[in-house]
C-alpha cells in the first residue's frame, strides 16, 4: 500500500471514529435527551462534510421496494446506533415515532418531513389516537435535524416521486430495531421491528 492509500484509509476511519468516540463520550454526560442532542447536533454537521472519506457503496446501499436501513456503527452495549437511510423517489417512511433521542443529518438529496402532534390525553394507550397534522419540513443536503422522545416525535419521512434520491445518517441512543407506527383511520399505534442491512 502506497503512503497515500494509506493515508486516505487512516482518513476514512478517523473521521467516523473521531465522530464516534465524541458521540459516546457527550451522550455518557448528558443523560437529558434534550441536552444530547443540543451536544450532538454540530457532531454531525462535522460527519456530513467528512461523509465522502468514509461512506462507501455497501453503506448506501437502497431497495426498490422501500426505503433502506443500512447499519454502519454500533456500540457494543447497544447504547448507540448510526444509520445511513436512502431513499428512491417515491419511498416514505410509515408515520412513526422512534422511542429515543435521534440527530439526523442530510448528505444527499432533500428529505421531506411531515409532522404529527398527539393531541388525545393519553400518551401511553395504543388506541384512540387522537393526530394532528403538524408542518412540512424541507431538509437539504447539510442540513441536520434533532428529536427526542418526550414528547413523542411523530412523523413520517421520504421523498417524493419528482425528486431524487436521498441518502442521510441517523444516529440514535439505543439500537434502532423496533418503533412504533400509526394507523390514523383506526387510532391505534404498534410496536414493529424494523430490518437493517449489515454494513
Amino acid at each position: 500500500m502506497s503512503y497515500k492509500e494509506e493515508t486516505h484509509v487512516g482518513s476514512k476511519a478517523f473521521a467516523l471514529e473521531e465522530f464516534i468516540a465524541r458521540a459516546a463520550a457527550r451522550s455518557a454526560q448528558r443523560p437529558e435527551p434534550a441536552d444530547c442532542v443540543a451536544d450532538l447536533a454540530p457532531l454531525m454537521l462535522e460527519l456530513i462534510e467528512h461523509s465522502g472519506k468514509f461512506l462507501e457503496p455497501r453503506h448506501c446501499r437502497s431497495d426498490p421496494d422501500g426505503y433502506a436501513r443500512n447499519l454502519i456503527h454500533k456500540t457494543p452495549d447497544d447504547s448507540l446506533s448510526l444509520y445511513a437511510l436512502v431513499w428512491l423517489p417515491g419511498q416514505w417512511t410509515p408515520v412513526h415515532d422512534h422511542g429515543s433521542w435521534g440527530v439526523v443529518g442530510v448528505v444527499e438529496g432533500t428529505l421531506e418531513e411531515h409532522s404529527y402532534v398527539r393531541i388525545s390525553p393519553d400518551r401511553g394507550a395504543d388506541t384512540g389516537i387522537e393526530l394532528a397534522r403538524g408542518g412540512v419540513s424541507l431538509l437539504g443536503r447539510g442540513a441536520v435535524t434533532s428529536f427526542v422522545p418526550n414528547p413523542d416525535h411523530i412523523h413520517v419521512n421520504g421523498v417524493p416521486r419528482e425528486r431524487p434520491r436521498v441518502v442521510s445518517l441517523h444516529m440514535y441512543g439505543r439500537m434502532m430495531s423496533s418503533f412504533n407506527i400509526y394507523d390514523l383511520a383506526a387510532r391505534t399505534r404498534r410496536r414493529v421491528e424494523v430490518h437493517h442491512n449489515e454494513s
